[in-house]
């Protein structure tokens, strides 16, 4: 029986929702007719219907309050607001915090002294130096090398003799190599458990 509640409850609810979506879209349309017809109509008899004063008159807050209502047209509204912005110093003041009044278009160009390490058409600096320093070292590791080929070529040559010395002690070990030490065998994980009455 519950359940059956439970549906019953969903089920107004959600008819109650529905026509209070309705309502509120009928509305919506009842507004938009009447500001459409409002704009239609010359601007002094608009005013004088709703008994405002002009919007550029409007000095202070509760007479832009009067143009805040919903059947004021929005032209009117925001007329209202630019003549309070322009006629109160406060709301005026441009303090500088507004992060949005800048060009920042151009900023890395604009700034004075900003530097910066990308090049236009080369990248990073940085990495152009990296780059540079890593062939300036494979160079100097090539003629390291190349010096060093040269050095051996410069020994002695050898001669015919030589190397038939050379290879007739090359079997023969000088001096007898001990033998090394057996390497450590892998042990195997061994588990041992006490047993006895704990």
């Amino acid at each position: 029986m519950k359940s059956e509640r439970d549906f019953w409850s969903r089920r107004r609810a959600k008819v109650e929702a529905e026509d209070e979506a309705a309502r509120a879209q009928s509305e919506e349309r009842d507004a938009a007719q009447a500001q459409a017809a409002l704009a239609e109509r010359p601007e002094d008899e608009v005013l004088s219907e709703l008994g405002l004063p002009a919007p550029e008159t409007v000095c202070s807050g509760e007479e832009v309050r009067a143009f805040m209502a919903k059947s004021v047209p929005e032209y009117l509204r925001r007329r209202a607001l630019r003549s309070l912005w322009r006629s109160n110093p406060v709301l005026a003041c441009l303090d500088g915090l507004n992060d949005y009044d800048g060009d920042f278009t151009n900023a890395a160009t604009d700034a004075p002294g900003v530097k910066t390490a990308y090049q236009v058409g080369k990248g990073l600096k940085a990495h152009l130096d990296y780059l540079a320093d890593a062939e300036e070292r494979a160079e100097d590791t090539s003629d390291v090398v190349e010096d060093a080929a040269e050095d051996e070529t410069d020994e002695a040559p050898v001669t015919v003799a030589d190397a038939a010395v050379v290879d007739e002690t090359a079997g023969t070990p000088e001096a007898p190599v001990a033998d090394a030490p057996d390497a450590a065998r892998p042990r195997r994980m061994a588990f041992r458990f006490e047993t006895g009455a704990a």
